[in-house]
């Protein structure tokens, strides 16, 4: 019997009563069969990862989303999608958010990394899922506000706008003299009527195995100016799974230090089952030094689920965007239940696994306050065919 992982997150220190996805307690086990029956097989996914791919690949099917034709990039991953339907926005939860990512592209900022092929073919990236949890939001800060004034009551009173693939300075020596970015910007105004910025690094497929970015003596010199952590010298700050957040945290910090902002917050946001990615998390939080209360001017790092995320917008009243999310990216039951009809094709494939091993999205300790407006329901899986990975997809999302 699976066991119930439950812990506390911001949506949970809110007084309003959340809603509660309800989230396996670990990842199905896709095996080698199963994934061949999807077309899904690919050698180098993690366990998560070859989930996530199941996942993506069955949410195309339900939409009608071709993948790749035979000639075409990604073809033996089923989890890219064919041309036609990517250049029509196939790839985004609606056509609103697929406009707001074409005219990122356009007006991106200087040396922006934005890798447009897999912003709109490959549905397993990351860089989709950043548009689509985080294009309703900057599309209505209203919205916006209510979701971040839950997952962050202290720091946020009101979101002003939100910025994609953001750096405040690239190749700036002032900064890291390199192209760090984040993936998105949330310009705030805090609770004092302060402004301010939450910097957020959002992961989905990634198994953090790196490749880690080129070691340059501006790092070394920004470990120490920036007074964030413990050990400026420690080989786990420039470990693969650590680098990257040691290097945007340090951005933001840095952001603060040449007033780009007053106030900064940094925010790691990751899939409940990744649990490569939510370990990453917690390693980097415990090389960091306490942050006193009443220093305004360091930048702290908090972490939450995407699940939490969803929840928070469901909360916020934008249901129809939480229930495209959840079925998108954490509805795993759904894979579960694709292993199961594969593996036991007679079996009941409709019911949860056991009672016990549901967990709150939001990772409530105790939650038995009823939802405010109804309850989601799974749906069960129809059985289909279906998509596998390259080196660069595994290592970026």
């Amino acid at each position: 019997m699976h066991n119930i992982s439950t812990t506390s997150s911001p949506a949970d220190r809110t007084s309003s009563p959340a809603p509660t996805f309800k989230q396996l307690s670990r990842t199905p086990f896709v095996n080698d069969a199963v994934a061949k029956h999807y077309e899904s097989h690919c050698l180098i996914d993690s366990r998560f990862r070859r989930a996530a791919r199941l996942l993506q690949i069955l949410w195309m099917r339900d939409q009608g989303i071709p993948n790749a034709a035979a000639e075409e990039r990604g073809a033996h991953l089923g989890s890219y999608l064919r041309a036609d339907a990517a250049e029509s926005g196939r790839n985004f939860i609606s056509p609103q958010v697929h406009l707001l990512a074409l005219r990122e592209l356009l007006l991106r900022e200087e040396d922006a990394a934005i890798d447009e092929d897999r912003l709109i073919t490959n549905a397993l990236s990351s860089m989709p899922l950043v548009f689509n949890a985080f294009g309703p939001l900057a599309l209505d800060t209203n919205l916006a506000t209510a979701v971040f004034r839950q997952l962050l009551p202290e720091f946020v009173q009101s979101v002003e706008r939100i910025a994609f693939e953001h750096s405040p300075g690239r190749r700036d020596d002032r900064f890291l003299a390199d192209r760090s970015a984040f993936d998105i910007a949330v310009h705030i105004t805090t609770p004092e009527g302060e402004a301010g910025i939450v910097y957020v690094e959002v992961k989905y497929s990634e198994d953090m195995a790196g490749p880690v970015a080129r070691w340059r003596e501006r790092y070394d010199q920004a470990l120490r100016e920036v007074r964030l952590f413990k050990n400026p010298d420690s080989s786990i700050l420039r470990s693969p799974p650590i680098e990257q957040l040691m290097r945007e945290h340090s951005l933001a910090q840095l952001s603060v230090d040449h007033g780009i902002t007053p106030r900064a917050m940094f925010v790691g946001i990751g899939p409940r089952l990744n649990r490569r990615v939510h370990a990453a998390f917690r390693v980097y939080a415990n090389e960091l030094l306490p942050v006193a209360d009443n220093d305004p001017t360091r930048v702290r790092f908090q972490h939450f689920t995407l699940e939490t995320l969803i929840d928070a917008i469901d909360v916020a009243g934008d249901r129809e965007t939480a229930d495209q999310l959840w079925k998108r990216y954490c509805d795993f039951q759904r894979v579960y239940d694709a292993a199961l009809a594969v593996i036991a094709p007679k079996a009941p494939c409709s019911e949860p696994p056991n009672p016990s091993t549901a967990t709150p999205a939001a990772d409530a300790k105790s939650k038995t306050r009823p939802r405010k407006a109804g309850s989601r329901t799974r749906r069960a899986l129809p059985d289909g065919q279906a998509g596998v990975s390259d080196r660069a997809e595994a290592s970026h999302g």
